[in-house]
């Protein structure tokens, strides 16, 4: 049990204390806000499964909006405190860059007491996330709206949008334009490490094209004061400025991930797999709809790693990502064949995530240094089969040295995952701030370009019908137009795009793959006036992104470049071929209609979506391909295996 007490600062600072164990961060104390003798009062336990290896301590001044400030470290070396025995530890705290300065100190009161048992035994998997250390719920928020905000341009209005943080994890909302009273209605989710709640930070800004950003008010939602299982409507007002900000919020316990040696393998016990294929079996498909599936990763080790330490080598650590849950291995130090044998568990939520697993090396007094990464779709995953990936570019775009072993698992209900793709994807917390890249603004060019120009392709073939340029072409197209349209029905729109469907996939089932998509493989503004046009590249580069990838999405559906959603997308059409058969359009409509009309009588509070938008936004573009091997079809995938 660790007791943390901190004095002897100077100035104003909110200070907070992260903890190391061999690189790896195992726990991180509450900050406490603008007081210079703070008192944390906190207790944790911690698995240490070496008492060679020190307890490193380092201490920061939070900084919303900004990169955290250095404020001291120290070690506490653990060979030297006695068993069974509550001691006080008084740290002195350093700058190793200025080893003379005096940066205060830390209080702790240390107890050391031995585990109990063989850490490496065989667990169940509810052991398993009892032992780890990590995230033990999810905060789900709903931006709804504000209210009379504080005008901030000259016409009276605001470009009002909301920043939130709690601890390391970051969101930004969207920017609504000249309003006093914006609707965001976002959703968005924080994993909630502390089970005893912990405070959200919000703040809410003006954007100021060309300028710095005005702000406009702060507010804090203490979450240890909130019930779990039931949501939330927080009416909350502003600080240092006006308005009222609306939010819901719900508490949600989780245990959705988890880490453990290669010798808790889950998967392995047979009364295990029975569980877990018995959860996730087709009879349950309408039980808790989000619970689609989960997957195993085993990292086991890699080898020829490149090597970033002056001595020649390096000392690699194993970050693993699976949307917004991030699972980290220890570090092996001073080797460029590290075997970290360690089985990762993930709940996952959408089928259509990409699980990424990326190498670092370990730096004491800097940010890691990048050493390659790999990105693996889930339905591109082989169950079982232990495989070598060669790692890449942060791009993913080329090699980079060294291969990584990894073997992974997934088990999942494949009702749940067709109906998750119909909802809005999760959205990553922490996420890139948009730059503006003369290269990229050509590439998105180029792509928009090659979209465009395939239309007009399009409509020069079929204007040439109607000129006679090829007159046993304009005959069957005038045939084929008579026919159609005196016999028109409705179900003939999603029976030709089934058949386009069925067309592509006999094509690639007989090796004829008509996937033959084209695939390509900073400085900040220094002056104001710069920052205008900066805004303005940026806006038109991810408008020609967003175009340009809805295009390649939709022809990837009907490419059979991700199997499951070309399949998603026949069962679909059925359905729709069906219901249009069967129903007179006018009752269609009137449904669609009344449903539009009323669904904000119904829920006031919800968030507008699009199924398809949904839907094409798991297809992936040609850009996403570049460096992750999506699904070939099966029968492509056999012939591989013949040959």
């Amino acid at each position: 049990n660790v007791l943390c007490i901190f004095v002897a600062f100077t100035g104003t600072s909110d200070p907070y204390v992260k903890f190391k164990i061999v690189g790896k961060e195992v726990f991180r104390s509450k900050t406490i806000h603008k007081n210079l003798n703070p008192v944390w009062d906190e207790k944790v336990s911690l698995l240490v499964e070496s008492l060679r290896e020190p307890l490193y301590v380092k201490v920061f001044d939070y900084d919303f909006g900004l990169q955290d400030d250095f404020m001291g470290s120290a070690y506490l070396y653990l060979e030297s405190l006695e068993h069974q025995r509550t001691l006080d530890v008084t740290l002195d705290l350093k700058d190793p860059h200025y080893p003379n300065h005096d940066l205060g100190s830390l209080e702790l009161a240390v107890t050391l007491i031995p585990k109990e048992g063989d850490f490496r035994e065989s667990l169940r998997l509810s052991d398993v996330h009892r032992k780890a250390q990590l995230w033990r719920g999810i905060v789900s928020i709903s931006l709804i709206e504000a209210r009379d905000l504080q005008p901030m341009d000259a016409n009276g209005l605001s470009d009002p949008y909301v920043k939130f943080r709690m601890g390391h994890q970051k969101y930004k909302s969207k920017t609504i334009p000249k309003t006093l009273n914006p609707q965001w209605r976002e959703q968005f989710d924080f994993h909630l490490y502390d089970e005893q709640g912990g405070f959200i930070d919000i703040t809410i800004w003006d954007k100021d094209a060309g300028k710095k950003d005005d702000f406009m008010g702060r507010c804090q939602v203490d979450l240890s004061v909130l019930s779990k299982e039931c949501t939330h409507r927080l009416d909350l007002p502003l600080e240092e400025g006006d308005g009222t900000l609306v939010l819901l919020v719900t508490l949600t316990a989780s245990a959705a991930v988890s880490i453990a040696d290669l010798s808790v393998n889950v998967l392995d016990d047979p009364h295990e797999r029975k569980e877990i294929l018995h959860r996730y079996n087709l009879l349950r498909s309408f039980h808790n709809i989000k619970d689609v599936g989960m997957v195993q990763v085993k990292v086991i080790r890699a080898e020829g790693l490149m090597a970033a330490d002056v001595t020649g080598k390096s000392d690699p650590f194993c970050v693993v990502e699976l949307s917004n849950d991030r699972l980290q291995t220890h570090t092996v130090y001073k080797n460029l064949n590290p075997e970290w044998n360690k089985v990762f568990t993930f709940n996952v939520k959408d089928i259509h995530s990409v699980l990424e697993v990326t190498v670092y090396d370990e730096d004491r007094d800097r940010s890691a240094d990048f050493l390659g990464k790999v990105a693996i779709p889930l339905l591109n995953i082989q169950n079982g089969e232990r495989k070598a990936y060669a790692l890449k570019s942060k791009e993913l775009t080329g090699p980079t040295k060294g291969v990584i072993f990894l073997e992974i698992d997934v088990i999942y209900n494949i009702v749940k995952a067709g109906m998750r793709t119909l909802i809005p994807i999760e959205q990553k917390y922490i996420e890139d701030e948009p730059r503006v890249s003369k290269q990229l603004l050509l590439h998105n060019f180029n792509r928009v370009r090659r979209c465009i120009m395939f239309l007009v392709n399009a409509g020069c073939y079929i204007n040439s019908c109607f000129e006679w340029k090829s007159p046993q072409r304009s005959i069957c197209a005038f045939l084929l137009f008579v026919v159609v349209v005196w016999n028109f029905e409705l179900y003939m729109v999603p029976l030709v795009l089934l058949m386009l469907l069925a067309w592509n996939y006999v094509l690639i089932a007989s090796g004829k793959d008509t996937r033959h998509g084209d695939v390509d493989s900073e400085r900040k503004g220094f002056m104001n006036k710069l920052y205008a046009i900066q805004d303005v590249c940026i806006s038109v580069q991810n408008v020609l992104d967003e175009v340009a990838s809805y295009g390649e999405r939709i022809k990837n559906t009907f490419n059979w470049t991700v199997p499951f959603l070309s399949w998603l997308a026949i069962v679909a059409l059925c359905a729709a071929t069906l219901v249009v058969y069967f129903i007179p359009l006018r009752y269609i409509v009137l449904a669609w209609g009344v449903n539009k009309f009323t669904k904000k009588l119904r829920d006031p509070y919800s968030i507008d979506n699009n199924e398809l938008l949904d839907f094409l936004s798991r297809v992936p573009s040609d850009v996403q391909m570049v460096g992750i091997p999506y699904y070939i079809h099966p029968y492509c995938q056999l012939l591989q295996h013949c040959n």
